[in-house]
């Protein structure tokens, strides 16, 4: 039976329909906004994974591009691996769920949300993350607490909600928050330098609809929600645990307290063999919950001292940030490169000009159809002193790769000012803590390095949190280190310039931030960015004035719309011969703008001049270097522009009488011509007798 729900949202219609499809699933719903519609199915597994230490959570976002009428590109016409886009929208769905499912939940659970139609002023993306969380709250699966929604946009000082396809061109500001009825769960956030202030209101103003949906999600559960499984949590034995705390707190402690990461490491590694050595019969088919319990011990023990005794592990104060170093011009042959580093984490990033042609083509849902800045990160396993295959980027290297670009994203030139494509690489080669942001820290050094006139520096920096049980304390620290990440509650990233903020993301492990903690937190990260900043600008305070001797120059010209076909030529014919004969690269625009890269000056000057030949337009009175293509017994046949002939009548060959053209000129002479008429049918007369005469005072001038 089908039940269907509505409710308004930024005065568009948010609509649930379930029980119609899936009826295999858990829970199997289309989720509407507007025209916009989400696909979403739970469902999990009847028991839980045996031999594993995690909730395995998945969730997958599916994008099919007959929802915006498309067929995929390529040879195979159907969809391939998710794109970029896809994996970070299943990201942003996953991060606000997965804190709120019970501790020690084991179950499979598989959220797949195939978007299957797409109206471009309501976004997938965000219904999605709406659309997940009713289902599980519908299902049978134990997670009872709905989450919520929607993007904010910034116009003219003025917030909206859910902001359709042309505000968000207007928007200096693009965010996603997520909360529950109680906290905010996530946001992520990209901004053109908004202030701190009006990015905390932006939130609070979004956590406020959040609310408001939140309370339609728990009218829809009220009457459909199925009775909730009793699950079956994972549990350490009691006598295990206890004999394991009495034998190794201690020596944990004394390994935690120590301030030297490499020293801490090996005492932990250490103490874990003794503990390893002394249940290794005992507990021979218990291993994995030994492991555990040494896991929550250190956890506790990095908790109590951050929250209790107010100090850090590695002896720093809250809002200290580690020892920094900034270097430019490290790679003698890329075009721009940067080496950040922020204690033991490390990251280099090289700039790499490219020509307009090299943009990315984007084959997806959105609007935009490629990108000429493209960010990428790479985090091989060396950057943690770890031996590991080297695969492709999975998506937690997707992910900070795109939180770096959109942190630089709005301080790149536009095409006019810079008419570049523009590849940022950023390689983590020593990783312990912030490397994304460390990544926006070198990439602002690169790009400053390769001449890259940017608006204005950019510097990230990572805050964390440490709580007490019941949420009543908290304590929030600036620059966290790894194992402040891996034990404490919060990874609260913030990018931007002295201006404002340029990016945004935050992840939680608990369930949710309250308001004053997002607050504070903006505030310190302030503090700790323009510290940032300062370190940059000692290092190299503006763009170079030159950029690399290796890296490509760019020329641009325009031309007439309609003169277009004439420099590309029949099948590309003609702008394939100018790039053979030049070694230039070259990129058309609609609008008739052409830009031409080439390493080589000569090269680019000499097809700058073809292609102002192709598209000039003949001039009466204008004097011509042709070439005779063609001789006739009544004149002769000049071609004075590429593809352009005139005639030459034998009357007109020369100052004196001419009986026979071959007298004067042969094919393939180059001579001097002048336009004496252009006809109606656009036919062109051509005189030789006048070009001398016009030249003559000239040739005098030069004799003297």
């Amino acid at each position: 039976m089908s039940h269907i729900f509505e409710t308004t949202v930024a005065n568009r219609t948010l609509k649930v329909d379930y029980g119609k499809v899936g009826m295999l699933s858990d829970c199997a719903a289309f989720v509407s906004y507007g025209d916009t519609v989400v696909l979403v199915n739970v469902n999990s597994s009847e028991k839980p994974r045996e031999g594993i230490d995690f909730f395995p959570l998945s969730v997958e976002y599916e994008e099919r591009l007959y929802s915006v009428g498309k067929i995929p590109g390529g040879f195979i016409k159907r969809e391939g691996k998710p794109s970029e886009k896809a994996i970070l929208s299943g990201r942003a769905i996953d991060r606000p769920l997965r804190p709120l499912f019970p501790k020690g939940y084991r179950n499979d659970v598989q959220v797949v949300c195939s978007v299957v139609s797409v109206e471009p002023d309501n976004l997938p993306d965000i219904l999605a993350i709406n659309a997940a969380s009713i289902a599980l709250c519908i299902s049978s699966i134990p997670f009872s607490t709905p989450v919520a929604a929607v993007s904010v946009g910034l116009i003219d000082g003025n917030f909206v909600i859910n902001p359709t396809s042309k505000e968000r061109e207007q928007s200096s500001l693009n965010l996603t928050v997520c909360a529950t009825k109680d906290r905010v769960m996530m946001i992520e956030a990209g901004a053109q330098e908004v202030p701190e202030d009006v990015m905390y209101d932006a939130i609070m103003f979004g956590f406020a609809e959040c609310k408001n949906i939140v309370k339609f999600q728990e009218e829809v559960v009220a009457k459909c929600g199925k009775e909730k499984q009793t699950p079956e949590l994972y549990k350490v034995d009691e006598n295990l645990e206890t004999e394991v705390r009495e034998f190794a707190t201690e020596m944990i402690k004394e390994a935690m307290y120590i301030t030297d990461k490499d020293q801490r490491n090996e005492a932990m590694d250490a103490a874990k063999k003794k503990i390893d050595e002394a249940f290794e019969e005992k507990y021979a088919d218990n291993k994995a919950d030994v492991a555990d319990v040494v896991y929550r011990i250190q956890k506790e023990i990095v908790r109590n001292m951050i929250l209790n005794e107010k100090r850090r592990p590695d002896g720093r104060q809250f809002n200290q940030i580690r020892p920094i170093s900034c270097e430019v011009e490290l790679l003698p042959r890329t075009h721009g490169t940067g080496l950040f580093t922020r204690g033991l984490t490390q990251v280099l990033t090289v700039a790499t000009i490219g020509a307009l042609g090299e943009v990315q083509i984007l084959d997806g849902l959105g609007e935009e159809e490629f990108k000429r800045y493209m960010h990428h990160y790479n985090f091989p396993s060396y950057s943690v002193g770890e031996v590991r295959p080297l695969r492709g980027p999975g998506r937690r290297e997707i992910g900070h790769g795109a939180l770096a670009e959109k942190a630089l994203e709005p301080l790149i030139p536009s095409e006019e000012e810079f008419p570049y494509a523009i590849r940022l690489v950023s390689e983590v080669l020593s990783s312990n803590g912030s490397t994304s942001q460390a990544s926006v820290c070198a990439s602002t050094l690169a790009l400053l390095d390769a001449g890259v006139p940017i608006k204005r520096p950019a510097a990230g920096i990572a805050m964390g949190l440490v709580t007490s049980e019941d949420l009543t304390r908290e304590s929030i620290l600036t620059d966290i280190q790894g194992i402040e990440d891996f034990f404490g509650d919060m990874d609260f990233k913030v990018a931007g310039t002295t201006e404002g903020i340029t990016a945004i993301q935050v992840d939680t492990k608990i369930k949710g931030l309250s308001n004053d903690c997002i607050k504070e937190t903006i505030e310190a990260a302030k503090i700790a960015r323009l510290f940032l900043l300062d370190k940059i600008n000692k290092c190299i305070p503006e763009p170079r004035k030159e950029m690399s001797p290796y890296a490509p120059r760019a020329y641009t010209m325009s031309i007439d719309p309609e003169k277009i076909r004439d420099v590309i030529g029949t099948g590309g014919k003609t702008i394939n011969k100018i790039i053979a004969e030049t070694g230039v690269k070259i990129d058309i625009k609609e609008d008739g703008k052409i830009f031409i890269m080439s390493n080589d000056g000569v090269g680019a000057q000499r097809a700058l001049k073809m292609i102002d030949d192709l598209t000039r337009e003949v001039k009466v009175g204008e004097i011509y270097l042709g070439r005779v293509t063609k001789i006739a017994t009544f004149g002769a046949f000049v071609e004075i522009l590429p593809g352009k002939e005139g005639l030459v009548h034998i009357s007109k060959l020369d100052l004196n009488r001419v009986n026979k053209v071959e007298d004067v000129v042969s094919v393939g002479d180059e001579i001097l011509v002048k336009v004496t008429e252009i006809d109606n049918q656009g036919r062109v007369n051509l005189s030789r007798k006048d070009a001398i005469k016009d030249s003559e005072p000239e040739e005098k001038d030069t004799d003297k």
